[in-house]
């Protein structure tokens, strides 16, 4: 297939909760609907509306629901995926595709206790480009950044810490993460400029944080910004923001061969606090006052979610 010479395909990932209430619910699914639509247009693929996409999930989970792990922390992992299946080497847009949806059960991404990780500022490898397709969920962008993953963890970090494509001095992601600092009163996270992918829990980190009356900053973020706040003391907590680990605290940078400590190397307050008010929401055991959660498997919840 055309697919798997010339990486024409998209994917998403969210997960699907089982709550202390029985109550089974998919997190924010209008947001990777919405995304995996402009990731279709990027790369030439026949967009799936967002009526087909969460009809397909609802049905899936519904058939693979006693599959969903009951302990908090866990939860049913949801893959929904297209390519082109066509039959071809000609360098070109497929004519026939395919859209399938997948899930497999998932442990919590660190056990019991949540455990800061290392990063390592990527200076030589380029994830993404201006033009390219960084924002886009497509497997091309996630091949490049295996190296530099193995790499890092060779010399002892959990992941990459990506820069810029053209100067190598401006922030963008952590590994598989969009990533936050908090300086002073204020966090501060790259803004979405084409090369970095738009985060589900980082739009939902942003608006708790606004909920909380704590002044976001969406900037370019100088690395050499990051590592002068870190040793200063102006910078007292760095984390990342994804589907798998819902919050990553950072507890180590290492900056042009500098291995920088933020907090101790500990999980900080905010850190700690936006992790359990975003797992608090996908297990319903708060108010979802944005109605972020897509109920399954309740006929009258569900209408009123939608």
């Amino acid at each position: 297939t055309g697919s798997l010479h010339y990486s024409q395909s998209a994917f998403e990932g969210l997960k699907a909760f089982h709550g202390a209430d029985g109550v089974i619910r998919i997190f924010r699914p209008d947001m990777n609907a919405k995304r995996l639509a402009n990731s279709c247009e990027r790369l030439c693929l026949p967009e799936v509306d967002e009526r087909t996409f969460k009809a397909a999930i609802r049905e899936l989970v519904q058939i693979d629901k006693a599959w969903i792990p009951q302990k908090r922390g866990q939860a049913l992992y949801i893959r929904p995926l297209i390519f082109g299946d066509e039959e071809h080497l000609d360098v070109r847009p497929s004519n026939r595709y395919r859209f399938i949806v997948m899930t497999c059960p998932v442990r919590a991404y660190y056990g019991d206790e949540i455990a800061p990780v290392a990063l390592d500022v990527q200076n030589h490898y380029t994830r993404a480009a201006p033009g390219g397709v960084g924002e886009s969920k497509t497997g091309g962008n996630y091949a490049a950044a295996l190296l530099p993953g193995e790499k890092a963890r060779a010399s002892g970090f959990n992941q990459a810490l990506w820069l810029d494509g053209v100067e190598h001095r401006y922030v963008e992601e952590v590994g598989q993460m969009n990533i936050f600092f908090r300086m002073g009163d204020t966090v501060v996270t790259p803004d979405l400029r084409g090369t970095i992918l738009p985060g589900v829990t980082r739009d939902s980190v942003i608006t708790l944080l606004h909920d909380r009356g704590i002044t976001v900053e969406e900037r370019r973020i100088d690395i050499d910004e990051v590592a002068e706040g870190i040793r200063s003391g102006h910078l007292t907590e760095a984390f990342g923001a994804g589907t798998a680990a819902v919050i990553s605290p950072v507890g180590q940078i290492a900056v042009q061969g500098e291995r920088l400590t933020i907090n101790d190397n500990k999980l900080g307050p905010l850190t700690s606090q936006l992790y359990d008010a975003v797992t608090a929401i996908q297990y319903g055991e708060v108010e979802d006052t944005h109605n972020w959660n897509m109920v399954i498997g309740n006929e009258g919840t569900q209408a009123a979610a939608e």
